[in-house]
Parts: C-alpha cells; sequence; structure tokens
C-alpha cells in the first residue's frame, strides 16, 4: 500500500511530467539559442583578439619602415594594413603614420589621401580628428581654405573644440579673415586649460591679431 509520502512524490512526477510535455520543447531551443549565442560571443572576442594581434605586428612593421624614413615601404605596408584590419585603431593610427612620412618625403597628394581616410573611414572618434586637424593643415598650406573649413566643421570630438577652434582660427588667418579668426582664437583659448602649454602659442596669435587674452582679462589698471 502506498504511502503519503509516495503518493506526494508521484504527483510531483507527474506535474514534472505535464510542465515538461508543454513547455519541453520551448526550453531546449532556448537553451540552443542561449548556448550558441554565448558560443558565438566567444568565437568574436577570439576573432577580435587575432585581428588585433595581427594589425599590431604590421603596424610595427609600418613604423619601423616610417622610422627609417621609407616612405615606399611605409605606404606598401599601410596599404596591407587597411584593406586586411580596416577597423582596427592600428589601420587608423597606420595612416597618421604614414601621411606624416609621405608629407616630409613631399608626397602632398598621397598624404591628403592617407588623411582622408582616416577622417573617413576610421573608427576610433579622436583619431579622425586627429587626422582632420592635419587635413585642415595641409589644405591651408594649399590655400584650400574652404576644404579646409569643411574638415574642421566634422571634427565634432569631445576634448579637441580648442585644438580645432585654433586651427580654424589658423585658417580664416590665412584666408585674410582677421576678425573670424580673432573670434576663433579667442573660442581656443577660452576651451584650453589654463595649464595646457599650447594655450601659450594661442595667446601669441590673439597677440598679433591686436587682441591679448591676458590683457583683456586682467581689466583696467587701478
Amino acid at each position: 500500500m502506498a504511502t503519503q509520502l509516495d503518493l506526494q512524490e508521484q504527483e510531483q512526477l507527474d506535474a514534472i511530467k505535464a510542465f515538461w510535455n508543454q513547455y519541453g520543447n520551448l526550453i531546449t531551443w532556448l537553451l540552443v539559442l542561449l548556448l550558441g549565442a554565448f558560443a558565438a560571443w566567444n568565437g568574436w572576442n577570439w576573432w577580435q583578439r587575432d585581428q588585433g594581434v595581427k594589425a599590431s605586428a604590421m603596424y610595427d612593421a609600418l613604423e619601423q619602415a616610417a622610422q627609417a624614413g621609407d616612405v615606399d615601404k611605409t605606404a606598401r605596408v599601410f596599404g596591407d594594413l587597411k584593406e586586411r584590419f580596416p577597423r582596427t585603431a592600428f589601420a587608423q593610427q597606420g595612416a597618421l603614420t604614414a601621411a606624416r612620412v609621405q608629407f616630409d618625403k613631399g608626397q602632398l597628394d598621397a598624404a591628403k589621401a592617407s588623411l582622408t581616410w582616416a577622417a573617413d573611414s576610421g573608427t576610433e572618434d579622436e583619431l579622425r580628428t586627429i587626422a582632420r586637424l592635419r587635413l585642415a593643415g595641409m589644405l591651408v598650406e594649399a590655400k584650400q581654405y574652404d576644404e579646409a573649413l569643411k574638415q574642421l566643421d566634422a571634427a565634432k570630438t569631445a576634448g579637441f573644440e580648442g585644438l580645432v577652434a585654433d586651427r580654424r582660427g589658423d585658417v580664416l588667418a590665412a584666408a585674410g579673415r582677421k576678425d573670424e579668426a580673432k573670434a576663433a582664437y579667442q573660442a581656443a583659448w577660452a576651451a584650453m586649460d589654463p595649464k595646457l602649454g599650447y594655450r601659450t602659442l594661442v595667446d601669441a596669435k590673439l597677440t598679433a591679431l591686436g587682441a591679448a587674452p591676458a590683457a583683456a582679462a586682467s581689466g583696467p589698471a587701478k
């Protein structure tokens, strides 16, 4: 004769079987999906690490070529880097390095192309803004002032406001737009930390335009 405990256990087993019959397939598929997502996440992380290691090694080769002043090899390695690992910060940094060497060697069109790629196709906001700042500087030298200003308009990374305003002042000053240049330099001076050494250079630019910020800040003598 079954005891009360046996009956309770049987009822529990029957309840579990009924639950499994109703929801078992759903639970199984959910587990499959969860395990699949976990495996995919692990696989993605492994792939990212693998890409990073390979891109880092290639960037090291690019830097060695750049330090040796070998512009052809630098450009060749950068071409491979951006083709194989375009979504890595190493490719973007490689563009900046390649552009510097190309500029130093007088390959201005190649340098502009490298900077344009870093500005338009890079994944890191900070590096995109640095590329646009450097590209704007090159465009100023080519007297392409409107194009330089367009690059600066697109440079919106937080923390770079002072440098962008300073470069805008350079562009406007070179274009002969003195009052606009003064306003841009004043914005740059105001945006920069007083402890930042570069602020002294902005101060000098304003002084040259007859708007020394230190004098303006001190107010009239008492």
